[in-house]
C-alpha cells in the first residue's frame, strides 16, 4: 500500500506551474563506465506508458501566437539542447498535442510526468495518419520534461518545457518519492501521524538510469522515527543534492493535549 501520488497542493489562482529545475550538465564519463543500466531491486519506468510525443515547428512565440495554439487544441512547447539548457540556449520551438499531454499528466501523476523519458518525434504537420512518412519527420530525439503549466480549474496544459537527454547527459532530477509500508507500521498502527517532509528528492542522474521513483518503506518505523535522505535506496550511480541528515518524513505521535481526555465541566 502506498499513500496516492496525485495528491498535490494547489498554490495559484490562475495557473499551477510544475517545475522539477531539470537542468543537464555534461561530465566526464567515470573511469571504466561507458554505460549506465536499471538493476535489479530498483524501480524501472513502466513500459506500459511508453509513448512518442508527437510535436510540429513552431515558427513563433508570444502571447498571442500561444493563444491561438491552446486554441486548436495544440500546447506551445520548447525542446532546449541538453547542453544549454538550464540557460534557455539552443532552444527548438514546437508545439505538441493537448489531448496527449494531458493523457500522459493524468495517467503518470504530474511528479512522475516530470521525471520519465519519453521519445519525441518533431513532424513537418500533423496528419491524421498515425504512421508519419520518414519524409515528414524533421527529428526524432530523447526528452524530459522540465516543466508544465496547467490550468487552474480543469488542469488543461498551457505550455510545456522538454530538454534533450542523450545518454552522454547528467541531469538534475526531482525524483518523485512512494510511501509504502504504512497499512502496517507499528507508528502508524499506533495512531501517530505520517509528517511528509519531501514528496521528491533532487539527484543528478545519468540519463539512461533516472528512476520513476524512489521507494520509501514505512513498514518497520515506531512513533518519532523518520527516514533521511541519506537513508533513501537508489542506484549507486545517483548523486544526492541534498544533505544525507535532511529528513523525508516522520511517524509524529500525538502531543500530550491531545491524548488526555478533557474534564467535564
Amino acid at each position: 500500500m502506498f499513500l496516492h501520488r496525485h495528491i498535490l497542493v494547489r498554490t495559484f489562482l490562475h495557473r499551477r506551474h510544475f517545475s522539477h529545475s531539470v537542468a543537464a550538465i555534461l561530465h566526464p564519463s567515470e573511469p571504466g563506465v561507458d554505460s549506465f543500466t536499471y538493476l535489479e531491486g530498483f524501480p524501472k519506468p513502466d513500459p506500459k506508458y511508453d509513448e512518442t510525443i508527437l510535436a510540429i515547428p513552431r515558427a513563433d512565440s508570444g502571447k498571442n501566437i500561444s493563444a491561438k495554439e491552446r486554441k486548436v487544441g495544440r500546447v506551445p512547447s520548447i525542446v532546449f539542447e541538453q547542453a544549454d539548457g538550464q540557460h534557455g540556449g539552443n532552444k527548438r520551438l514546437i508545439s505538441v498535442r493537448t489531448d496527449q499531454i494531458r493523457k500522459l499528466v493524468n495517467q503518470l501523476g504530474r511528479s512522475f510526468f516530470l521525471s520519465r523519458l519519453f521519445r519525441l518525434q518533431v513532424l513537418r504537420q500533423f496528419d491524421s495518419d498515425s504512421n508519419s512518412n520518414d519524409e515528414d519527420v524533421i527529428e526524432n530525439v530523447r526528452v524530459l520534461p522540465r516543466s508544465i503549466h496547467l490550468q487552474a480549474g480543469n488542469d488543461a496544459p498551457l505550455n510545456v518545457t522538454f530538454i534533450r537527454a542523450p545518454s552522454d547527459a547528467w541531469l538534475k532530477v526531482d525524483v518523485p518519492i512512494v510511501f509504502r509500508g504504512d497499512d502496517i507500521s507499528p507508528g502508524l498502527k499506533k495512531g501517530a501521524s505520517l509528517n511528509t517532509i519531501r514528496r521528491t528528492v533532487k539527484y543528478l542522474c545519468p540519463a539512461d538510469i533516472i528512476p520513476p521513483y524512489i521507494d520509501v518503506d514505512l513498514s518497520e518505523l515506531d512513533v518519532g522515527q523518520k527516514v533521511l535522505m541519506g537513508d533513501l535506496n537508489v542506484h549507486p550511480a545517483l548523486k544526492l543534492l541534498h544533505s544525507k541528515d535532511e529528513a523525508v518524513c516522520k511517524i509524529m505521535g500525538q502531543r500530550v493535549s491531545e491524548q488526555q481526555p478533557k474534564k467535564s465541566k
